[in-house]
């Protein structure tokens, strides 16, 4: 896929969003592309054009390695759960410590899990748990931007805003070098925007230009409702028209590139061709059909968005989609026993405890076994690499609130399928739970060895705007998880 080159000229031939969908979408007929492609984010061309990006003929390729996952579904907890009440206890230490929760033993000998996570501790055989996981950013926007790109911030800053100088998405970066079949797209983000204060950085494809984009999908995949219609033709446009027609839409964009002028003509060809191929894709429409599930299956993942989420999750991967991420919640949440992330200080009055019990606990209770058990069940897990993480950890010590606070210090990510070792503890933190005494890991390893299992070297070069070359991550994969 080529990153599309815009040109800024007096008199574009599209002057607005609207302006384009009324002369190519509403024009020709084709609604449905022009919603597609505009829920991907693929649209905006004053964005482009403003952000200097370019054709690179120089782009690296990359350096291919055996992979050992074909598909990564990234489940990310925003908010930060607390690593000392779920996979890595401390029955030892202080009450102000340990919390009020009992480990219990899992399917996995030596690995401990919360009491009140009975179903899970019975796939901890085929999980690995990197207890070691560690960075010094304590802001939720920065920890979030760290998480979901692999490339440290420039700084622990709250305001952190998105900009075309910050990392892209694992899923673009997978997009760009290694991406999946033309009929269903590589990268599918869904079902919420995170944010904290402002959007947080890492969602998309950066300065590795919109082509790269997530295909993201807002809605619910709890409701009642859920479809994607944007993948369904009208009942009197067949795809054989839709076909004709995007010949004439090369007529016309043909005419643009000679004439010069617009940068959505000139830059949106490879998505058009990828749109027609999604709209033709039954493939892609029956992994969204989520009503083609048995009722049984649907009650067992939960019938929450998060649920919901991990269903389709499984349903993309059987279709194709090479990295899916599901959000847990649109906001740090921490405050509710019936939405919102992890965030539990304890804030207005509330207690984290009596939270994470009635609601995060149960759902990953629900949603986790089932997950993992169902990619098994269908022999996708050795081929499926599953990361439940959150961007930091809570703090050793329960605050004066009863709850805990932010701790990136020292915090455990979960992995499993994939490649990656089953019934594993890779790196200990210290008797408290605050820092690693074995086998750091940065933020930056983790990227690398997601890269690593599917395939693509960490150490490939893409380049940003000003045609600097960027290794894709500076972390080393972390071998010793890797079976």
């Amino acid at each position: 896929m080529i990153t599309p080159h815009f040109i800024a000229t007096p008199s574009p031939l599209f002057t607005s969003r609207r302006d384009f969908l009324r002369r190519t979408g509403s024009g020709f007929g084709l609604l449905a592309l022009a919603s597609l492609l505009d829920k991907a984010g693929l649209l905006n061309a004053s964005e482009s054009a403003a952000s200097g990006l370019s054709v690179n003929p120089l782009m690296a390729h990359p350096s291919h390695f055996s992979s050992k996952a074909k598909s990564v579904i990234f489940l990310f907890q925003w908010g930060g759960p607390s690593h000392l009440d779920m996979f890595d206890m401390k029955p030892n230490a202080p009450e102000q410590i340990r919390g009020p929760h009992k480990p219990i033993s899992s399917s996995a000998d030596g690995i401990q899990v919360s009491e009140r996570l009975p179903r899970v501790s019975k796939i901890m055989d085929k999980v690995t748990l990197i207890r070691s996981v560690y960075h010094t950013m304590k802001n939720h926007n920065s920890a979030g931007y760290y998480a979901l790109s692999g490339s440290a911030p420039p700084s622990d800053d709250q305001r952190l805003r998105d900009s075309l100088s910050l990392f892209p998405a694992y899923g673009s970066v997978v997009d760009k070098l290694a991406p999946g079949p033309d009929d269903v797209p590589t990268f599918i983000s869904y079902p919420h925007v995170i944010a904290d204060g402002s959007i947080t950085p890492g969602q998309h494809a950066s300065f590795l230009g919109k082509a790269h984009d997530p295909l993201f999908i807002p809605q619910d995949p709890n409701a009642k409702d859920f479809a994607m219609p944007e993948l369904s033709l009208p009942a009197n446009l067949p795809y054989e028209r839709v076909t004709a027609r995007r010949e004439l839409q090369k007529l016309i964009d043909a005419q643009a590139r000679m004439m010069d002028y617009s940068a959505a003509a000139k830059g949106l060809d490879s998505y058009y061709e990828r749109a027609l191929a999604m709209l033709h894709s039954p493939k892609l429409r029956e992994a969204f059909n989520l009503s083609a599930e048995s009722e049984s299956v649907r009650e067992a993942y939960g019938r929450t968005t998060y649920g919901q989420g991990c269903l389709l999750a499984r349903r993309l991967v059987e279709a194709g989609t090479k990295f899916v991420t599901v959000y847990f919640s649109d906001n740090i949440g921490g405050q509710s026993t019936e939405s919102g992330g992890w965030d539990t200080h304890g804030f207005n009055n509330t207690r984290m405890y009596p939270i994470i019990e009635k609601y995060h606990l149960p759902i990953t209770e629900q949603t986790l076994p089932t997950l993992l058990n169902d990619l098994e069940t269908r022999g996708l897990l050795d081929t499926t690499l599953v990361v439940w993480m959150g961007e930091f950890g809570r703090t050793p010590r329960i605050n004066d609130n009863a709850s805990r606070d932010h701790w990136p210090q020292c915090y455990t990510a979960l992995l499993a399928g994939g490649g990656v070792k089953r019934g594993f503890v890779y790196g200990a933190s210290d008797k408290n739970g605050a820092y690693p005494v074995e086998n750091p890991v940065r933020p930056d390893d983790l990227a690398a060895t997601i890269y690593q299992l599917l395939g693509i070297d960490p150490h490939t070069e893409v380049h940003d705007t000003s045609k600097r070359p960027l290794a894709i991550t500076s972390g080393k994969p972390v071998m010793g998880v890797i079976a």
